[in-house]
């Protein structure tokens, strides 16, 4: 009578031809902790296999005949579908990735055989984004920002407001896409960043608002060139500028008492017509920016914002 180890010998050393196609192509992935099933494509036989096998690596894992022979390393960690070969592997760790083997031998026919790589992942975590504290100032500054995680990362993508942040003359990025370099900043770089940090089995999203100060540029007063003796008159000076800036107002040349970025007329009267300068600063670039406007009379009912 054979003991169970010469039967286990002889089917080890069984030379059949193999056949193809019982195993996914894979790879397959799964996450530390986590577990993953090898399914094979086969239907229960009408009568059992004679033997399942499962090997990683080369080496033997299980061995179904008669009976289960279980690597020690193994035990309570798998399950065998003994009707399709179909393994189940849990509490998954980093080191259980690598190619599997199964080797079925039916009760009659041909020797059958599949192998799939596994990849094992740990959950990515702690995804964060770290920029050097520094005020930055327009075409003076530069800076970088760099996307930390823990787990196991393979991919990392950058967007700004929504949108994929791609490399120009002003930014480039690290060799595996953890930093990027903005040398120098510009307005157009002010906004909110994100890195998207993942692998196959998880992905986190980590966001910061990087501020860029500017400006003020495109300095402009909006409000009628012209307007009828007693009608108000509302003129809106606008900049783009960060932080917002501060405002001043000159009428013909001489300093006038408002300070915010709406000069109002309650009635207008022929000592009111002439140059409104608005003057617009920013107090952490230390630039300032001005235009003028030129208010005249009118005669007439035409329209308040008729020239």
């Amino acid at each position: 009578v054979q003991t169970n180890r010469e039967l286990l010998w002889d089917l080890e050393n069984f030379s059949m031809c193999v056949g193809e196609g019982i195993l996914p192509p894979g790879p397959l992935s799964g996450a530390v902790a986590g577990a993953v099933k090898f399914t094979t494509t086969l239907r229960p036989p009408e009568n059992p296999f004679l033997s399942v096998s499962w090997s990683f690596k080369g080496a033997n894992i299980i061995t179904s005949t008669s009976v289960d022979i279980t690597e020690p390393g193994h035990v309570n960690r798998i399950s065998l579908d003994r009707a399709t070969g179909t393994l189940e592997l849990r509490n998954l760790v980093l080191e259980d990735s690598g190619e599997y083997t199964v080797t079925i031998i039916p009760d009659a026919g041909l020797q059958k055989q599949g192998k799939v790589t596994l990849n094992v992942y740990a959950l990515i975590s702690k995804a964060t984004i770290r920029s050097p504290a520094a005020i930055l100032i327009e075409d003076r500054s530069s800076t970088n920002l760099t996307c930390e995680a823990s787990g196991s990362i393979t991919t990392r993508v950058w967007i700004k407001d929504g949108h994929p942040l791609l490399p120009s003359d002003r930014v480039s990025f690290s060799m595996d896409n953890r930093t990027v370099f903005i040398q120098p900043v510009h307005s157009s770089n002010h906004g909110t960043y994100q890195c998207q940090v993942s692998n196959p089995v998880s992905t986190m999203t980590a966001a910061h608002n990087l501020t860029v100060n500017f400006g003020p540029h495109n300095i402009s007063i909006i409000g009628p060139s012209a307007a009828p003796p007693g009608y108000r008159v509302a003129l809106l000076c606008t900049t783009a500028s960060v932080p917002p800036a501060n405002f001043s107002w000159m009428f013909n040349g001489n300093e006038t008492h408002v300070n915010n970025s709406l000069y109002v007329i309650e009635r207008l009267d022929a000592e009111d017509t002439g140059n409104y300068t608005c003057t617009a600063r920013n107090m952490v670039t230390m630039m300032e920016n001005s235009t003028v406007m030129s208010l005249k009379g009118k005669i007439g009912c035409m329209s308040l914002f008729a020239d």
